[in-house]
């Protein structure tokens, strides 16, 4: 790969910046982040729905979800759901599909303490099984959670509350589930995201792409590659780290390399580009480049040590 020419960058510190200069700053670089809405009661039962994008899972055993409600930036005021887990420990966390994205949306809104999103938005309210607060019915997963611990990371405008959660029931749309119930089919459940100010992303059709992960084979690694791969200037960094998450000794042998010059594609182009024409390493490389792309890595390495 073609070493990258510098960058430049735009350098701050936070004391630089006052928390509403900062935010569109962190919140936009550092996404998409997955959306909590969170649905809780007050010491009187009145129930609250809003969404937080500080957000995620932090364990399976316990099995632990973590999100922030900031404190606003306007007056540093509280936000009601965290006067409501103060109050009453537990919450259900909802997770947002397409389909109901603008209804989270709306939800958003700060409307005065005691009045109902769910009414507002147009959720259904599903009585929760071992907490108080109820789930959105619309949902496609929802987490009944305990609250084991709020932790104040600050004080005044933009400052965030840690509020850990303890799932202690868990619900998932029938037509999500994986057969067996062995996982969640990312294609069905059509999540979305939260990036800065007003962008939104969403998990679905071409954005979805699979990488293996090296946990499951120790790969050879980027600087175990022969260096005329490794210095290519049509390979991507992306087309490199698929190449070299592959063992050694699972490389094709010479008799595959050989043998794979049957291949209608390859001897086109061998027959095109004999051994010495100068564009034969580049048009083999280009379609490595093509096999990455569709996830035939094994083929790309053909191709590429037939160069």
């Amino acid at each position: 790969m073609t070493p990258l020419a510098p960058a430049t960058f735009h350098s701050v510190s936070p004391a630089d910046l006052t928390p509403a200069q900062w935010m569109p700053l962190l919140g936009g670089a550092v996404a998409p982040r997955p959306i909590a809405f969170a649905s809780t009661v007050d010491a009187d039962g009145r129930v609250n729905l809003s969404p937080y994008s500080f957000f995620n899972v932090f364990s399976y055993t316990p099995p632990m979800l973590v999100f922030s409600p900031v404190n606003r930036l306007r007056d540093g005021s509280e936000k009601h759901t965290l006067l409501n887990v103060r109050a009453v420990p537990e919450v259900v966390i909802n997770i947002c599909d397409y389909a109901m994205v603008q209804q989270l949306s709306l939800a958003s809104a700060e409307y005065p303490a005691g009045v109902n999103e769910f009414a507002k938005a147009g959720f259904t309210e599903l009585a929760s099984d071992q907490v108080r607060p109820p789930r959105v019915a619309e949902a496609p997963a929802a987490f009944e959670c305990v609250v084991e611990q709020i932790v104040e990371l600050s004080q005044g405008p933009g400052a965030g509350h840690l509020v850990v959660c303890r799932a202690v029931r868990a619900h998932f749309r029938q037509d999500i589930l994986l057969p067996g119930a062995a996982g969640i089919d990312p294609y069905k459940l059509d999540a979305v995201a939260r990036l800065g100010g007003d962008w939104y992303s969403r998990a679905s059709g071409a954005s979805l792409f699979e990488v293996v992960r090296p946990n499951r084979r120790l790969g050879m690694g980027h600087d175990q590659l022969p260096a005329r791969i490794r210095t290519s200037n049509i390979l991507t960094g992306n087309d490199l780290g698929q190449l070299a998450n592959v063992e050694h000794e699972a490389l094709p042998t010479p008799a595959q390399v050989e043998e794979f010059k049957t291949e209608p594609m390859v001897a086109y182009l061998l027959n095109k580009y004999p051994a010495g024409a100068p564009d034969q390493q580049q048009q083999l490389t280009l379609l490595a480049q093509q096999f990455l792309a569709e996830g035939r890595v094994v083929e790309a390495w053909k191709a590429l040590l037939l160069g």
